[in-house]
C-alpha cells in the first residue's frame, strides 16, 4: 500500500529572493551548462550586467563598455551616471526593483522585470558592486547573494558610473569555462546595434559605424553575389545579400537584444521580403527558392516587449506598442515601400537576386524525383530504429512539446560505440544516429548527393532539416568518434557534411564534437577521468601511491555504466565554431580540397602521429 502523502500548513514554505533564484536558476538565466554554448547561463549572467550599461547609453549616458574576464572572473564598468547611491544594495537584491518601471526613462529597454542583476547576484560565488556618482561611492559585496559587506559611503575622485564583478558559482555552472569567441560575438552585436558605443574587452575594442551593414559584413562565411542592402527607417533596420551558399542565414534582434531562437518580427521579415520579391518579378516563386542562399538582419524596437523566456531569446509581441500596428504589418510595409524602392532603383542587385532564385527553383526540380524516393527510402530504414534510435521525447510528444525540451543527438560510428552510447544514454531526450564506415568527402559536389548518398540522406531525415534548421528535431547535434586519426577523419568528414550544405545549422551554434576521457585513473577510494596528459598526472599525483591507470583507446572500450559519466551531467562538449577571419569554402577549400603544395608544407609543418594525438 503506497504511504500516505499529508499536506498541510506546514508543507506550504516561502523562499527568499535568493533561495528561489538558486533553487530554479532555469526560470532566470536558462540552461546552466559549462560555457559550451552560446546559450548557457554563465553567457546569459554577463549579458545581463551588460544591459544596464547598454540602457545607459541609449539614455545618452557613457560611450564606452569595459569588459574583462579571467580565471572565470567577470568584470563589467559603464560611465553612466551610476546607481543612486542609497538604492545601490536594493538594485541588485531586491527583485521588481530598479528605474526600468519609469517608462519615461526607459522606454524601449530590453528588460523590464527588474530579475538580471539580482539573478547574477544570486547564483555568483562573489557579486561586488560599485557606484560611483556625484563625486561619491558606495560598495556592498555578496556571496551566493547575501550581503556581507555594506560599506559606508566615501568620498571618490573615480570617473563616475557603475563597476560589477562576479564568479559563477560552480556548485550551479559545474566545470564552467567561458569561451571568449561566445563573448566577443555577444559585444560585437551590442556594437552593430548601438553606433558609436564603444566596448572593449580584454584588451580589444569593438564599435561599428555602420549597423547591422557592419554586421552583415562580419557574419559572411562566403562571398556575396551582390553589395548588402541596407535599410533603415524609425525603429527598424535591416541588411540583405545573398550567397552561393545553401539555406538561409538570419540575424533578429529587438531593443539591442540578439534573439537567437526568432521571434514575430523574424517572421514577418522572412514573410514580407518573399512577398516584395515576388510582387517586384511579378511571379510566384516558392519561397524556399527566394529565401535560398539569403542572408540577412532585422533590428526593432519596441515599447514593452514580451518574450517567451526570461533569457530573451524569442520575441513573442504581436504589436510594436501595446495596442498597436501590429508586427507583421510594421515589417511588411517597412519592406514593401523602402526594399521595393530601392529594387526600382538598382538594377545591378535585381540580376543577381533573380538568377539565384532560379538556379535554386531548378536544383530543387531537378532533384524532385531523387527527393521523393530518398525520402520514401530514409522514412523505412532510418526513423525504424535501425540508423537512428531516438529518443522518448520525439517518440511520444508533439512537436510543441519538443521544442521545449533540450534534446541531443550522437552521431557514432561503429556497432561497438554505437551500442555503448545506447546503453548509457538518456531515453528520454538523448538519441544516437550510427554511421556505417566513412563518410563521403562531400566537398565541391552539390546537394544531389545528400539525397543519393544512403548515410547522408538517412541523417537529413532524422535531423528533419531537408527544407531548412527551422525543423531541426534536436538542440545539440554531437559528433562521437575515437580519438585517433581515424576517428578525426570521420570527425572532419562530417564537420564538411554540415558546412557544405547546412551551413546555417552550424552558425546557429547546434553542432558539438564529444570530448572523451583519455584515461581513467583509480584506486580502492576514488575513480578520475582524465582528458588530457595533465589531467593525468594532476590525478596521479591527488591519489597518491601507485593508482591503477587504464588508457581507453576507442568508445567501443568505454562500458556503458562509465559512458554515463561522460554522456550525462558531467558531458564535455566542444562547439564547432566558424570564426570571420576564414570563410567557408576557403576553408573547406585547403582541407577537404585537391592535395596542394600549401597543404603538403601544413602536413609536415605539423605533422603528429597518433601516439601524440594520444599523450595530448
Amino acid at each position: 500500500m503506497a504511504e500516505e502523502v499529508t499536506y498541510n500548513e506546514s508543507n506550504i514554505r516561502s523562499l527568499d529572493w535568493k533561495e528561489h533564484i538558486r533553487m530554479r536558476p532555469g526560470m532566470y538565466i536558462g540552461k546552466t551548462g559549462d560555457g559550451s554554448a552560446a546559450d548557457d547561463g554563465i553567457y546569459i549572467l554577463v549579458k545581463e550586467v551588460i544591459d544596464n550599461c547598454i540602457d545607459e547609453f541609449v539614455m545618452g549616458n557613457g560611450k564606452n563598455v569595459d569588459v574583462s574576464i579571467k580565471d572565470g572572473k567577470v568584470k563589467v564598468r559603464d560611465y553612466g551616471r551610476g546607481i543612486p547611491l542609497g538604492k545601490v544594495i536594493d538594485c541588485v537584491s531586491k527583485i521588481n526593483t530598479g528605474g526600468k518601471y519609469d517608462s519615461k526613462a526607459f522606454k524601449k529597454s530590453v528588460g523590464l522585470n527588474g530579475v538580471g542583476t539580482k539573478a547574477v547576484n544570486a547564483l555568483s560565488d562573489h557579486f561586488t558592486v560599485e557606484s560611483i556618482r556625484e563625486g561619491k561611492l558606495k560598495k556592498a559585496v555578496f556571496e551566493h547573494g547575501e550581503l556581507i559587506d555594506d560599506a559606508p559611503i566615501e568620498s571618490s575622485s573615480i570617473r563616475h558610473g557603475t563597476r560589477i564583478s562576479f564568479i559563477p558559482d560552480n556548485t550551479i555552472f559545474k566545470n564552467f569555462k567561458f569561451r571568449g569567441e561566445y563573448v566577443k560575438n555577444m559585444l560585437l552585436n551590442y556594437a552593430y546595434l548601438n553606433r558609436g558605443l564603444k566596448m572593449h574587452f580584454n584588451g580589444e575594442e569593438f564599435y561599428s559605424e555602420n549597423g547591422l551593414l557592419d554586421l552583415l559584413k562580419d557574419k559572411l562565411t562566403a562571398e556575396p553575389l551582390y553589395p548588402i542592402v541596407h535599410l533603415v527607417g524609425e525603429d527598424i533596420e535591416v541588411a540583405i545579400t545573398h550567397t552561393a551558399s545553401y539555406g538561409e542565414e538570419l540575424y533578429s534582434f529587438v531593443n539591442g537584444q540578439y534573439t537567437t531562437q526568432g521571434g514575430t518580427h523574424q517572421g514577418a521579415f522572412r514573410e514580407a521580403y518573399v512577398k516584395v520579391v515576388r510582387e517586384f518579378f511579378g511571379k510566384s516563386y516558392e519561397a524556399v527558392d527566394v529565401r535560398s542562399g539569403l542572408v540577412a538582419a532585422i533590428s526593432v524596437k519596441v515599447i514593452e516587449p514580451v518574450f517567451e523566456s526570461q533569457t530573451k531569446t524569442k520575441l513573442g509581441s504581436n504589436e510594436v506598442e501595446p495596442g498597436g500596428q501590429s508586427m507583421r504589418a510594421f515589417v511588411g510595409d517597412f519592406l514593401a515601400r523602402e526594399l521595393d524602392n530601392f529594387l526600382h532603383k538598382h538594377p545591378e542587385v535585381v540580376e543577381p537576386i533573380q538568377k539565384k532564385i532560379q538556379q535554386s527553383e531548378r536544383e530543387r526540380k531537378d532533384m524532385a524525383g531523387i527527393r521523393k524516393l530518398a525520402k520514401k527510402r530514409a522514412k523505412e530504414v532510418s526513423l525504424h530504429n535501425k540508423k537512428l534510435r531516438d529518443c522518448k521525447v520525439h517518440l511520444n510528444d508533439s512537436r510543441d512539446n519538443e521544442r521545449k525540451i533540450e534534446t541531443t543527438i550522437f552521431i557514432t560510428e561503429g556497432d561497438s560505440a554505437s551500442g555503448s552510447i545506447t546503453k548509457a544514454r538518456d531515453v528520454q531526450t538523448q538519441a544516437v544516429f550510427s554511421l556505417k564506415g566513412k563518410p563521403l568527402n562531400c566537398f565541391g559536389l552539390t546537394k544531389k548527393i545528400v539525397y543519393q548518398n544512403e548515410e547522408f540522406n538517412f541523417l537529413q531525415a532524422a535531423l528533419n532539416i531537408e527544407d531548412g534548421i527551422d525543423g531541426l528535431r534536436y538542440n545539440q547535434i554531437v559528433i562521437a568518434t575515437d580519438a585517433d586519426v581515424d576517428g578525426m577523419h570521420i570527425r572532419l568528414l562530417m564537420i564538411t557534411f554540415f558546412l557544405q550544405f547546412f551551413p546555417d545549422l552550424v552558425k546557429a551554434g547546434h553542432l558539438y564534437v564529444l570530448e572523451t576521457p583519455l584515461f581513467r585513473v583509480r584506486n580502492k577510494q576514488e575513480t578520475i577521468y582524465c582528458y588530457s596528459e595533465e589531467e593525468k598526472e594532476r590525478a596521479i599525483e591527488k591519489l597518491k601511491g601507485k593508482p591503477e591507470i587504464t588508457r581507453f583507446k576507442g568508445l567501443g572500450e568505454i562500458s556503458p555504466n562509465e559512458f554515463k559519466e561522460f554522456i550525462g551531467e558531467h558531458i564535455r562538449l566542444d562547439p564547432v565554431i566558424i570564426g570571420k577571419e576564414t570563410g567557408i569554402d576557403p576553408l573547406l577549400s585547403f582541407y577537404m580540397g585537391k592535395n596542394t603544395p600549401d597543404r603538403q608544407k601544413f602536413i609536415i609543418e605539423n605533422l603528429k602521429v597518433e601516439k601524440d594525438l594520444v599523450e595530448e
